[in-house]
């Protein structure tokens, strides 16, 4: 039952965050202040449980340092996606991490995926075509082309990429301490790594980006809890499921990701984004719980 809870938060916690990111570069905050001010807020929440935190070992913080650092990179890359593309377009591309780390899989340690991974890569193939916009004039087959060679597309899946290294990391560090710890110092870590970013970047716009705080901070609050909510309740369900049967899992929350853009940003194509981010979530089940060589 608890499992089920951590599920359940984990899938609609991702997209909501995604739609508050969304929302806040809309209104003029920019991506690597939106991260920093997401991890100054976890950090105020979760500082009370550090501090009773006993030590850790050395391989502990090698791993959580590898992954604040990714995190952030990839949640930056991910925002800048958002702010150029659509989050009923965005969301779907998720499921494109299982294809990674099926790739990733065949090269780093030689595994050849099995015939339900194939299928697996061609349904998420199949989904994404259904997902493209396209002019009225304009011919499917270029419409799939210029999908790939969209700036918010090509930095979603950049962000993919290093989020699915982050995974790495993130569970050596679970095995070397606990989910609730991981969550802690992922939090807290991730503050320093985007504060030193913003002192190189962001200069000439900290003082209205505070501003921008000031009047957003509901906004910015409930990111900060959206956020949480989505990185404690994956490492926590991550501690009761395997990895492969959680992802696919999480893969539902690509459904929400399309009704939302949807309800809030007026994004088109409602029935056939949907369908295609079935297909998609589909594809990715095939590929994490069936298609990787036991």
């Amino acid at each position: 039952m608890l499992t089920a809870v951590f599920v359940a938060t984990r899938i609609v916690a991702n997209p909501v965050s995604n739609l508050l990111q969304k929302q806040l570069t809309q209104r003029g905050a920019n991506p690597l202040f939106i991260i920093l001010a997401t991890h100054a807020l976890l950090t105020l929440a979760v500082l009370p449980i550090a501090i009773d935190t006993p030590g850790q070992a050395a391989g502990f913080w090698v791993n959580i340092g590898f992954c604040a650092a990714l995190a952030v990179a990839s949640n930056v890359l991910l925002v800048y996606a958002l702010q150029n593309s659509d989050l009923s377009v965005l969301g779907p591309i998720n499921a494109y991490k299982s294809v990674i780390s099926l790739i990733l899989g065949i090269f780093l340690i030689g595994e050849v995926p099995t015939l339900a991974g194939a299928a697996g890569v061609l349904l998420i193939v199949a989904g994404s075509y259904f997902v493209v916009d396209r002019d009225v004039h304009q011919p499917r087959r270029n419409a799939f082309a210029q999908f790939f060679r969209e700036r918010g597309v090509q930095l979603r899946f950049g962000a993919l990429g290093l989020s699915a290294t982050e995974a790495i990391f993130l569970k050596k560090a679970i095995l070397l301490s606990s989910p609730v710890t991981t969550f802690v110092f992922w939090s807290m870590l991730g503050l320093p790594v985007a504060a030193a970013a913003g002192f190189f970047l962001l200069r000439g716009r900290v003082k209205n980006e505070f501003l921008m705080l000031r009047r957003h901070r509901r906004t910015y609050v409930w990111l900060a809890l959206a956020t949480g909510a989505m990185q404690l309740t994956t490492l926590l369900a991550f501690g009761k499921l395997q990895v492969g049967y959680g992802l696919a899992l999480f893969q539902l929350s690509t459904l929400i990701s399309v009704i939302l853009g949807h309800h809030y940003f007026q994004e088109g194509q409602l029935r056939k984004r949907l369908a295609g981010s079935a297909i998609m979530a589909g594809g990715a089940a095939l590929i994490v719980v069936f298609g990787h060589p036991r």
